[in-house]
């Protein structure tokens, strides 16, 4: 059994608010030894609940003589917590902790994901028709007519997932190394619920220049570009500078995605409360990659009244501070011109959506929301405001994490927009496609079964990847940019 001991306590970005409670993302498998007699497990299942951890599974390994052998998994709520969990055990007489494994760790061991063929090579005439010579055949035929090579290579169905590593979850520019954990998971993602294939590539540099080279000069090998974890401003300028010249896909999730799932979520907590788009004051905490992309989808939805706040307060044309996204924002939002922080201009809105960080609204300003509010605190892992200081306070609440209702995670519309636009080859993914994406979404849950904690599906709904991904189809039909026809889809999910 691995070895590999829970990590040291995490960075304060990384820690979780008071009140959330332990979750499998900080468990841990210890083997122990303890002397067989009755009660035994009993001082060690009370030493973990002590702790205020949660005992899940426990296996028996082996019995020598008189000494049982289990291993025993426990959920905590850090890193410092699971420390303090063994420690309390170790402590116990009559039993020894052999072993801590940390669970999510070892999932990562070797890496989460691999390439495999999709044909045996098991006989002389398998391999003269894989490789040479009969490759060569295929290479002509596409040499002659290049648009073959998404009937005859795996360009039809695979993505590439690019980062720099300079945004990656809350712990901000750790670089390509270390953000390979998190493009392995969208590679399996992207698999699991779209049956679209997907490899990470992390590159060692910053320079926009670079990094618009790079992927163009891999594209023919790829139908689409998910790019992730890149910091704002060069986001905005490294996804242009990709879409004019390229003829597949490229789609930023840390914008789109979470734009999408925003959106999807926004209409039908808007619907639990009674509240019509066009008539709803929106306040966005956050004007970075998110916050430009959550503004754009929800004024083409029609939301008349949104106002974006930085660091430095509501957004407007007056101010002298702001870089040129951030002033052409301010030229589009705030019609009222409102000024003040996030806190003042929160009096009297209908809906905070927050992409920024811990503790950026305080909940004494949400309570001035209007009536029946509607709060997305969507930093993760510890949102804006804590969920526990407002739930009386508003009608709906909505964070980014899986221990709370109403989850808004991106897997809800990455795998399916980019296997609807694979479908159809699509040249680019557009804003009506990403409306398309939305509408899909929140129109999974029928109408009777909306709840306040129920206003988005789970990941784990099949039907969700289906469902945007033939909007996705059609709306890139529509709009012009698809290279062929939606194609029917098999009963079965399957591609």
């Amino acid at each position: 059994m691995s070895t590999q001991t829970p990590p040291s306590t995490p960075p304060p970005s990384l820690q979780p608010p008071p009140g959330l409670g332990p979750s499998a993302s900080y468990s841990f498998t210890m083997r122990i030894q303890l002397t067989q007699r009755p009660g035994a497990f009993a001082r060690v299942a009370t030493a973990i609940g002590a702790e205020g951890a949660i005992l899940g599974a426990i296996d028996l390994v082996r019995v020598e003589g008189r000494t049982v052998v289990r291993d025993v998994t426990v959920a905590c709520v850090d890193a410092a917590h699971a420390e303090r969990v063994v420690k309390a055990v170790r402590e116990l007489d009559d039993v020894t902790v052999s072993s801590v494994s940390d669970r999510t760790f070892l999932m990562h061991k070797g890496g989460k994901i691999e390439v495999v063929p999709r044909v045996p090579i098991k006989t002389r005439d398998d391999l003269s028709m894989a490789y040479t010579p009969g490759v060569a055949r295929v290479c002509s035929a596409i040499h002659q007519d290049p648009s073959a090579a998404w009937n005859l290579t795996i360009k039809g169905s695979t993505v590439a997932v690019v980062s720099d590593g300079t945004a990656v979850l809350g712990l901000g520019d750790i670089g390509p190394l270390a953000a390979m954990p998190v493009m392995e998971g969208k590679a399996m993602l992207f698999k699991e619920f779209a049956g679209v294939d997907a490899f990470p590539l992390c590159l060692s540099t910053t320079d926009v220049d670079e990094i618009v080279s790079i992927v163009c000069a891999v594209a023919p090998a790829f139908g689409g570009i998910n790019l992730e974890d890149i910091a704002a401003p060069r986001c905005f300028e490294i996804e242009r500078r990709l879409r004019e010249r390229l003829d597949i896909p490229v789609f930023h999730d840390d914008q789109h995605g979470t734009a999408i799932v925003v959106l999807a979520a926004l209409l039908n907590a808007l619907r639990v409360v009674g509240k019509r788009p066009e008539d709803t004051r929106v306040v966005i905490v956050g004007a970075g990659a998110a916050g430009l992309a959550c503004t754009d989808i929800i004024l083409a939805q029609g939301v008349r009244d949104v106002i974006v706040c930085d660091p430095g307060g509501a957004l407007h044309p007056d101010r002298t501070d702001l870089d040129e996204p951030r002033a052409a924002l301010a030229r589009r939002t705030n019609p009222e011109r409102r000024r003040g922080t996030a806190d003042q201009v929160l009096a009297g809105a209908d809906v905070l959506l927050g992409l920024s960080g811990p503790g950026a609204v305080s909940a004494t300003a949400v309570r001035t929301m209007a009536d029946r509010a509607i709060v997305f605190a969507m930093a993760n892992p510890t949102p804006e405001v804590n969920p526990e200081e407002i739930r009386e306070d508003v009608a709906i609440v909505a964070t980014g994490r899986s221990d709370y209702p109403n989850q808004i995670n991106n897997v809800l519309a990455f795998p399916g927009v980019f296997r609807g636009a694979l479908d159809v080859r699509a040249r680019a993914i557009t804003p009506a496609m990403e409306l398309a994406a939305a509408r899909a979404i929140a129109e999974v849950i029928p109408e009777s079964e909306l709840d306040a904690e129920y206003i988005i599906p789970s990941v784990f709904n099949r039907q969700v990847s289906e469902s945007v991904a033939q909007a996705v189809a059609h709306a890139a039909v529509t709009d012009g940019v698809a290279r062929r026809e939606a194609p029917g889809r098999p009963a079965d999910g399957s591609h």
